[in-house]
């Protein structure tokens, strides 16, 4: 799972769960896989991240020193920026681990890059 993509993910689904968001991250494996750059993609990413929650998350699986902590002013034309930006939403992966609920502790186990986000019958 991509950092880009826990990004977005909440439990919000779950009983007694108002926000569900932003998920704790429990990993196990974490990769670095390479992918092609592409400034235009990040560069309309980056304003749809919350980037505080990025850089907590990058933080718990060792990768907080590959980005920067804010968001340049002027980022759309900083390549490097952009490519630290590219490097942790796209190329650092959660492989195994756990997502946890942050207002119910409920975990959803992450296997082979994907997170299972189904919840038990009684949990919804």
């Amino acid at each position: 799972m991509k950092l880009l993509t826990h990004n977005f993910l909440s439990s919000k689904c779950l009983k007694r769960v108002n926000v569900g968001f932003p998920l704790g991250i429990v990993p196990k494996e974490v990769q670095e896989v390479k992918m092609d750059f592409n400034a235009e993609f990040i560069s309309k990413m980056v304003p749809k991240v919350d980037w505080d929650v990025l850089c907590a998350a990058a933080e718990t699986v060792g990768h907080l020193n590959d980005l920067p902590r804010t968001v340049s002013p002027q980022f759309e034309n900083d390549e490097e920026f952009l490519r630290k930006a590219h490097h942790v939403l796209l190329e650092i992966e959660l492989i195994s681990g756990e997502l946890v609920c942050p207002e119910t502790g409920v975990t959803f186990p992450v296997s082979d890059g994907i997170p299972n986000m189904l919840a038990n019958e009684d949990e919804v």
